[in-house]
This record gives C-alpha cells, structure tokens and sequence, in this order.
C-alpha cells in the first residue's frame, strides 16, 4: 500500500461493508490511488467521508454515486433467536466477528462489534437476521467517531488473521461429504425451520373461523 493509498484508507469509515465494489476498505483505497474507483463509492461515509477522500487526493467532492448505496444512519444486525438455527453461515460473513455462536445453537449480535455492514443478512437461509437503526437523524460520519471507526479496523485486522491462519469458518461445509450426519442436520434443519416460518406466515392471513 502506497502512503497515499494509506492516509484514505485512515480517512474512510472501516465499516468493511463491500458497498464500494471492493472487498474491504484497503481494497477501495488501493484502487482510488491506482484511479480505478471515484471517491464517492463509500455510502457509509456520506458526503464527510467523500469531503474526507477529497482532501487527500485533491480531486472535488460531489454527491455520493447512487449505484453504490444512498447515505443513511448507522444500524445494528439484530438476530431473531426465536428463529435462529444456528447454521453459523452468519460467523463467516461478518468482518468484524460481531456475532457469537456455535452450531445448532442461537446465535447473537454484540453491538460494539457490529458495523452495520449488512453482510450477514444475505447469507442467513431462514431470514432471521435484520437491520435495527441506531442513530435516527444522524448519518455518515455524524453517525460514526474515528474511535469506532479505528475499533472496527482493529476487529477486521483480527478477523483477517484468522482467516489466513484457520480459514473461513465453514471451510469444513465445503469438503465434508453431502450425505455426512452433520450435513445432513443443517439441511434438515434450515429446511424445518423455513416451513416452519411459511406455515407461521399462512396462519397470519387465515381468515378466522371462529
């Protein structure tokens, strides 16, 4: 990474949200210095964090690029136990290790952790995960400090690290056998669990009977 490269990376909000088009912020600042991307890709920045990036490479801020997001305030992942089946799909996704669990069991969000990156929605099979904002009013920067922007870089730095060191966390998903009993299990078990949510879904737009 270039020094240029270094102080935007320092300028942007560490959220590691993917929001940009890159896989992480260092994969966004690298590629605003080498002039691959603009420097108003970065939706959880806001028009701060494009003013911020604008400062560094000299170039003039304008609104951020509607294809890439819209700015907005800071939300929290929050997890329905209720429907929570512990697949663990979640613990991989998010770049800050911001959600706690182990198989088959309920998983939760710790809140300082979390970035909002929305991340870990996509992958969740029984659609138990959602967005709960924080800072009503509040946006970008105004909705996130430096410190919690430099706690997030510290937690994905970590996340990193592991990674490279164990692999993903499912990297076992992908070579155990289709009919293994634990294979087996999670299958069973998302597929209960989203009948379960369906037939939940049909009782709510039952007329009653009674």
């Amino acid at each position: 990474m270039t020094p240029t490269a270094a102080r935007l990376l320092d300028a942007l909000p560490q959220t590691q949200c993917t929001r940009c088009g890159y896989p992480d912020c260092a994969g966004y600042a690298d590629a605003i210095d080498a002039g691959e991307a603009d420097i108003n890709q970065c939706p959880p920045g806001g028009a701060e964090g494009v003013a911020r990036l604008a400062q560094v490479t000299g170039k003039a801020a304008h609104p951020i690029d509607p294809r890439f997001g819209v700015e907005g305030p800071r939300a929290l992942a929050v997890i329905d136990e209720a429907w929570c089946i512990g697949c663990t799909l979640c613990l991989d996704a998010c770049p800050t290790d911001a959600i706690v669990g182990i198989h088959k069991r309920m998983h939760t969000v710790i809140d300082a952790h979390c970035t909002g990156c929305e991340l870990c929605i996509p992958v969740c099979p029984v659609d138990c995960i959602s967005l709960e904002t924080v800072t009503p009013g509040r946006s970008g920067w105004q909705a996130w400090s430096q410190d919690q922007a430099g706690h997030a870089r510290a937690r994905y730095a970590a996340h990193a690290a592991r990674r490279s060191r164990s692999g993903p966390v499912l990297a076992s998903q992908g070579d155990e056998p289709a009919n293994a009993p634990e294979a087996t299990d999670r299958k069973r078990a998302i597929v209960e669990a989203a009948l379960a949510r369906a037939r939940a879904a049909a009782a709510k737009t039952l007329p009653n009977r009674s």
